[in-house]
C-alpha cells in the first residue's frame, strides 16, 4: 500500500507540472480530471514513466501525460531530433520529409514537427496528406534530405500512434545516430521546444512525389509481357482504411492490371478502422471484407496492406478453391523464388545480385538461393537491418529483393524500408505469371515446397 501511495505521489506531481501555461485548456483538462478522480489508475498510467524514445522513435497511446502520444512528447522528441540533425551536418542548409498515415490526430503531429524542424532553421517537405511509409522513405532519397519523420503506428489498435524516425539514406536509423538522438530526445524539456513554425521552411509536396513514387515502383516489375497476356487478372484490394488507397490502385494500373476492385467500406479514411478489430494484415479477421466481395467477384487473389502500407496480406485460392491466407514466411519466400527463377530464365541475372532475409524468416529461402548461385545475406529482425545490407553494399552488388516473416519485402532499392505498393505489384505480377502456366498462386508454393522442401 505504501508503494501504491508513492506511486500516486509521484504520478500527481508529474501530472500538476501539466497543468502550466506551456500546455494547452484542452491539455489542461484532461489532467485535471485524472487528478480529481478516486481512481487513480489513469493517472498513474499516464504519468508513472516518460514514453521512451527508442531506436525506433516513439509508439504509445494517444492522450495526455508523460507515458502518451501527445503533441508535447512529439514536440520534445522532434526538438531532440532537429538539434542532433544539426549537430550532424554543420554548417549545411539541412531539409526533412514528414509524412503521415490515416490515424486520429495524424496530420496534427506531422503539422507540429514540421513547424519545430522549421523553427530550427531546417527546410520540411511537408506531405499534404497521408501517405504510405515507403513512400516517405523513396522521397527522403528524391529530395537528398538528411532525415525524415513519419507519424505512425503502423498496424497496432486504433488507440496508438507513433513516430518513425529516418535518416538520410531514407532508412530507420542505425547506430551510431539512434542513440546520439536517444541523448538527443533525452535531455530536452518541454521549454527548450520551439513550437512556433517558420512557415517559409515548410514545403507542400504530394502530386509531383506520388508521380516520381510510382514510376520507381515500376523498377521491381520482372517480366511485363506475362501482365499483359494476363491483365483482366481479377484482383480485390483493401487499404485497411489507410494510405495505399490511391497508390496501390494506380501502381497496379502503371503495370498494366485492368480488373482492380477495392473493398469499398475500407477505402474510407478512418483511424477508428471501424471494420476491423484490428489493422493488422497478419490478422485473419482483417481480410473478412476482402474475402466476401472476392466470392462475390470470383476474384483471383484478395490483396490488402496495413494503414501505413509497408506491410501486405495476401489470399489465394487452394486446390478446393476455398480462400487461404498466405503466412509472411510463404510470401517472402515466394517473391524469392519467382525473383530468381524468372530473373534467370529471362537472363536478367548478372552475377553480383543479392537477396537479404532475416535469421527469423525460413532458411528455404536460402536454398533456393543457393540452388541458383545467387547470393543471400542473413541480418537482424527488423527491415533497418535489410536497409543496411543494401546501403553497404551499394555500388558493388545488386540488391533484388529482401523480407521477413512479419508480412514485410522490398524488391527494389528505391525505397529502405518494407514497401507494399512494390509488393502488391510483383506479387499480382507473380499471379498473372502463375495463372500463364495453369496455376494459382497457393500451386505455386506447393511447387515450390516440391522443390526445395
Amino acid at each position: 500500500m505504501e508503494n501504491n501511495a508513492q506511486l500516486i505521489a509521484q504520478c500527481e506531481a508529474e501530472a500538476k507540472k501539466w497543468l502550466s501555461p506551456a500546455f494547452d485548456e484542452e491539455t489542461r483538462k484532461e489532467v485535471q480530471a485524472m487528478l480529481d478522480n478516486d481512481d487513480k489508475s489513469a493517472l498513474i498510467d499516464a504519468f508513472y514513466q516518460n514514453l521512451e524514445f527508442g531506436t525506433g522513435g516513439l509508439r504509445g497511446i494517444m492522450g495526455a501525460g508523460t507515458n502518451r502520444m501527445n503533441k508535447y512528447i512529439v514536440g520534445m522528441a522532434t526538438q531532440g531530433f532537429a538539434n542532433y540533425i544539426l549537430k550532424a551536418f554543420p554548417g549545411k542548409q539541412c531539409s526533412v520529409v514528414v509524412g503521415h498515415d490515416c490515424r486520429n490526430n495524424g496530420r496534427m503531429f506531422a503539422e507540429t514537427v514540421a513547424d519545430i524542424f522549421s523553427a530550427n532553421g531546417i527546410k520540411v517537405y511537408l506531405f499534404e496528406s497521408l501517405r504510405p511509409t515507403p513512400e516517405i522513405s523513396f522521397a527522403i532519397r528524391q529530395l537528398g534530405c538528411q532525415a525524415g519523420v513519419n507519424v505512425t503506428a503502423s498496424h497496432n489498435p486504433r488507440e496508438y500512434n507513433g513516430y518513425k524516425a529516418y535518416w538520410d539514406d531514407g532508412a530507420q536509423v542505425l547506430a551510431p545516430h539512434d542513440k546520439g538522438i536517444i541523448d538527443e530526445v533525452n535531455k530536452v524539456t518541454i521549454d527548450d521546444v520551439k513550437f512556433q513554425g517558420n512557415k517559409d521552411l515548410i514545403i507542400p509536396i504530394g502530386g509531383e512525389m506520388d508521380w516520381d513514387y510510382i514510376q520507381a515502383v515500376k523498377e521491381a516489375m520482372v517480366d511485363q509481357d506475362v501482365i499483359l497476356r494476363q491483365k483482366d487478372l481479377n484482383i480485390v484490394y483493401s487499404p485497411m482504411h489507410g494510405t495505399g488507397r490511391v497508390i496501390i490502385p494506380m501502381a497496379l494500373r502503371s503495370w498494366g492490371f485492368q480488373n482492380i476492385h477495392v473493398v469499398p467500406e475500407q477505402m474510407v479514411i478512418d483511424g477508428n478502422f471501424p471494420t476491423v478489430v484490428s489493422p493488422n494484415p497478419e490478422n485473419a479477421e482483417a481480410m473478412t471484407l476482402g474475402m466476401k466481395l472476392g466470392t462475390k467477384l470470383n476474384a483471383d487473389l484478395v490483396i490488402a496492406s496495413d494503414p501505413d502500407a509497408d506491410r501486405l496480406a495476401i489470399v489465394c485460392r487452394n486446390a478446393k478453391g476455398e480462400w487461404e491466407i498466405l503466412n509472411g514466411n510463404q510470401t517472402c519466400m515466394m517473391f524469392s523464388w519467382y525473383i530468381i527463377a524468372n530473373k534467370k530464365k529471362l537472363g536478367q541475372l548478372k552475377g553480383n545480385e543479392f537477396l537479404v532475409k532475416t535469421i527469423v524468416t525460413t532458411e528455404v529461402i536460402a536454398e533456393i538461393a543457393k540452388k541458383n548461385q545467387v547470393e543471400y545475406k542473413d541480418c537482424y529482425t527488423g527491415f533497418k537491418w535489410i536497409a543496411n545490407e543494401i546501403r553497404v553494399n551499394e555500388g558493388v552488388k545488386k540488391y533484388i529483393g529482401g523480407g521477413e516473416e512479419s508480412f514485410g519485402f522490398l524488391p527494389y532499392d528505391k525505397v529502405r524500408d518494407k514497401d507494399s505498393p512494390a509488393a502488391i505489384c510483383l506479387i499480382c505480377e507473380i499471379a498473372a505469371w502463375a495463372r500463364d502456366n495453369g496455376m494459382t498462386l497457393c500451386d505455386l508454393l506447393m511447387h515450390i515446397y516440391k522443390e526445395y522442401g
